[in-house]
């Protein structure tokens, strides 16, 4: 399609839920397609990205450039698991286990991280408008339903 806008019609019909917007991300991710990642997100001005350990970005520019660092390694191969998802009007909510392999100098190295992903309904169809994504520890992400502590 050379149409940019027959392009978004088209997109958008792919990403008629937040599910959908979800599954073109992490797709996006296991095939280094950072053209195809950046279509989830929303044009607005305050998107914002956090990656594990890392600053909050924000923008979509700044976004690009993360994931295009990540990319620099190849593909990132991820495994959804324990997907939990809070849905309101035209807000979703996801919070998600990734089990997350990358090459690295080392080689293969496996994580898990803990990710919240924040999707709105737009006239061009749900797209990500937050994914802030921690490192967990696999023997610790269990999930917990009653609370044991108070954290604050």
């Amino acid at each position: 399609m050379s149409d940019p806008r027959a392009r978004k019609v088209a997109q958008a019909a792919l990403m008629a839920s937040a599910d959908d917007t979800e599954a073109t991300f992490y797709d996006a991710l296991q095939q280094a397609d950072l053209d195809r990642l950046m279509s989830v997100w929303s044009d607005d001005d305050e998107i914002a990205c956090v990656h594990p350990g890392g600053a909050r970005v924000v923008g979509r520019g700044a976004i690009r450039s993360t994931f295009e660092a990540i990319f620099a390694n190849g593909p990132v191969q991820v495994t959804l698991q324990q997907v939990r998802r809070l849905e309101s009007g035209g807000c979703a909510v996801h919070h998600v286990m990734e089990r997350v392999q990358a090459m690295s100098p080392e080689g293969l190295q496996t994580a898990f991280v803990l990710a919240t992903n924040v999707y709105l309904r737009t006239a061009q169809g749900w797209r990500m408008v937050l994914h802030h994504a921690s490192l967990g520890r696999q023997h610790e992400l269990q999930e917990v339903t009653e609370p044991t502590a108070t954290l604050h």
